[in-house]
């Protein structure tokens, strides 16, 4: 065995070399897990249902803000169009701006808000919230929950999430687009010049920052058991770094085509619209599968809400009455501090109940009254407030209540000698303290008073 001691500066490297191992697992693991949850199937479903929710997804979104956008000025659906647009230009290629996005948010605007209140609104509804619903079943599979919930009210509670984040963007989408505007005509004229350039600096990492904060949000609540919000948003960052560098790469790669003249004709733009969403389908998923993977490694602990729910089914479950439901059990259990047992409630020498009145059910007693043995409970409680006379005299053969605890029904085939009871103040009742026996005959006194004496046979 070596015993050599190691040298400070070996410590941070084998530090670095287990981190290095740790990270390298956790890779590892997160490609295998989304290999073997069919993470291209995956992405590629999801890309389906986004090119086919657009068109359901700007009506619902650009018709609801025209109901609100008087509240934020005359123009507001125009500007939030606008800043949108050019937002988009900096994620999807030129072509996929040019010929689906604007066309499509164009003939939306066309059609005006009167289509909100149709049947066709509703039904887009449903259509549009497919991409969500994709993005919860990948999310619930990753965890491998998708036993916690019903397929049935998954769909519905992927419905339920569409409108939420409908409600949500119909207000939040004019504050982003308008809150440079509002921003600059609050400073002063001094510091006009500056705080727009600082505006323009942290806009977009604004952006991208309550996207973020939208796609943990959607991690956490998609699950059945959820986990800490803190615990999803290291999936939501590998998911926006993943797509980013993947938009880039695209971009290059679609100028690159156009630039070579390799043409898809009119299918170019739809083609590339598809990589895009595909891309952003594989970074939620790939997500996803990162936070299970670092649940999996570092277990967090349960909510207070799902620890609150783990005991009381425990308590609910624990030694239930067939007289009474889970729900007066559990409140028995809480009100009483300890077991009820018998013998806590029977005094030593009392003669016990034939029933007892516990949870409304009556216990029977096993054995007869006359056959029954007394009891000898030494930690029984028993009563002090009698009054004890220490002059008076005492029958030796008697039991002791505060020292036996109990009277003792001697068998019947023995015959007890009667000893007559001598005052302690008697000159008869004590040897002299000046006899050198003394010590000896208190003994042997304090034996005899302490047992009955049995005749001899």
């Amino acid at each position: 065995m070596n015993d050599t001691p190691r040298s400070p500066a070996q410590a941070p490297s084998r530090r670095v070399r287990r981190a290095v191992g740790k990270g390298w697992k956790v890779v590892t693991h997160t490609l295998s897990s989304a290999w073997d949850h069919s993470i291209f199937s995956k992405a590629a479903t999801a890309a389906f249902w986004q090119t086919l929710s657009l068109p359901p997804l700007l009506l619902g979104l650009l018709g609801s803000l025209g109901y609100v956008g008087g509240w934020f000025g005359p123009d507001t659906v125009e500007i939030i169009t606008s800043k949108t647009v050019t937002f988009l230009r900096s994620v999807f290629s030129d072509s996929v701006v040019d010929q689906i996005i604007e066309p499509t948010v164009e003939d939306v605007l066309r059609r005006g808000r009167a289509d909100v209140m149709s049947l066709g609104f509703v039904l887009s509804l449903w259509a549009g919230s497919s991409a969500i619903s994709t993005f919860v079943d990948s999310i619930v599979e990753a965890h491998h929950q998708q036993d916690h919930r019903h397929p049935v009210w998954q769909r519905i509670f992927g419905l339920l999430l569409y409108v939420i984040f409908l409600i949500l963007a119909v207000f939040t989408m004019p504050l982003v687009a308008l809150g440079p505007t509002l921003i600059g005509r609050l400073l002063p004229d001094a510091w006009f010049d500056v705080g727009s350039r600082i505006i323009d600096t942290f806009y977009f990492p604004a952006v991208g920052l309550l996207l973020l904060i939208g796609l943990t949000t959607l991690y956490k609540v998609a699950l059945p058991k959820s986990l800490p919000w803190h615990r999803l948003l290291g999936g939501a960052v590998l998911a926006g770094v993943f797509f980013l560098a993947s938009s880039v790469i695209l971009r290059w790669y679609l100028t690159w085509v156009a630039a070579t003249g390799y043409t898809y004709g009119a299918l170019a733009a739809p083609i590339a619209f598809l990589l895009f969403t595909f891309f952003l389908g594989f970074a939620v998923v790939l997500g996803a599968e990162f936070n299970a993977t670092v649940q999996q490694f570092w277990p967090a602990r349960a909510t207070r809400l799902e620890q609150w729910r783990i005991w009381l089914a425990e308590q609910s479950a624990r030694d239930p009455s067939p007289d009474s439901g889970p729900v007066t059990n559990l409140t028995r259990r809480l009100t009483s501090s300890t077991t009820i047992r018998l013998s806590d409630l029977i005094r030593p020498g009392d003669r016990q109940p034939e029933s007892w009145p516990i949870d409304g059910k009556p216990v029977e007693s096993d054995a007869a009254p006359d056959d029954r043995p007394a009891l000898h409970d030494h930690t029984a409680p028993h009563d002090d407030t009698a009054p004890h006379d220490d002059t008076a005299s005492h029958d030796d053969t008697a039991s002791h209540d505060d020292e036996a605890g109990g009277s003792e029904v001697p068998p019947a085939q023995t015959e007890l000698l009667t000893v007559e009871a001598v005052s302690p103040s008697s000159p008869a009742a004590r040897p002299s303290p000046e006899s050198p026996d003394a010590a000896a005959d208190d003994e042997v006194f304090h034996q005899v008073s302490q047992s009955p004496l049995r005749k001899p046979s």
